[in-house]
């Protein structure tokens, strides 16, 4: 049996300026690699310029199809993932264009793997635009695990240092979420390399 570790990409969704997802990305990946089940990779989008403009021919009908050189990096390292978590804000009930293109730039590279997902925003704390990511990855033959992380007015519940005021109960969602993702990343590589994923539906 492989001893090899579980990769978990950590996908940073936002790249506007002032953004605050560093700071909830820090917080996180302290957290897994304190739950000790991943070895942790933080993917900021904002160190991969995307275009948001698809080719005619999109990798949903042609995952063979070239990818901008600037793009190898991040197409290297969804691939080498066992599992993700999204961590995104909310826009205007929905989540960043940012995030978008990052998905739809790929597409075998989401196929039977497990996601999870870490939101923010003023009110909802990003639950809308984390059920909508559910759907989208669906699409993709990904495993949107049931459990997340919210923040509901998150610019209260940090200090000015980027630390959790109260971290109890966001420590302990992300924990049940971990867990979650642990089984099923397990579970998922384990069915994979036995019998490699060919879209079934």
């Amino acid at each position: 049996m492989s001893t090899k570790p579980l990769k978990l990409a950590v996908i940073v969704g936002s790249v506007r300026e002032g953004r605050f997802a560093p700071v909830v990305a820090r917080w996180f990946a302290e957290l897994v690699r304190a739950h000790g089940a991943f070895e942790v990779d933080v993917i900021d989008l904002a160190d991969h310029p995307l275009p948001l403009a698809l080719p005619p021919v999109p990798p949903a009908v042609d995952p063979n199809l070239p990818r901008p050189a600037a793009m190898a990096d991040l197409t290297r390292r969804l691939a080498a993932a066992d599992a993700f978590v999204v961590l995104t804000p909310e826009y205007n009930r929905s989540f960043p264009a940012s995030l978008k293109a990052a998905i739809d730039w790929h597409y075998t590279e989401w196929q039977a793997k497990p996601i999870g997902f870490v939101g923010y925003s003023g009110g909802s704390g990003g639950v809308l635009a984390m059920e909508q990511l559910k759907q989208v990855f669906g699409e993709l033959h990904a495993h949107p695990v049931r459990n997340g992380v919210s923040f509901p007015r998150y610019y209260l519940l940090f200090d000015g240092e980027g630390e959790l005021k109260e971290p109890e109960q966001p420590g302990s969602a992300a924990k049940v979420m971990l867990d979650e993702l642990s089984w099923w990343a397990s579970a998922l590589s384990t069915a994979r390399r036995e019998r490699p994923y060919a879209g079934l539906s």
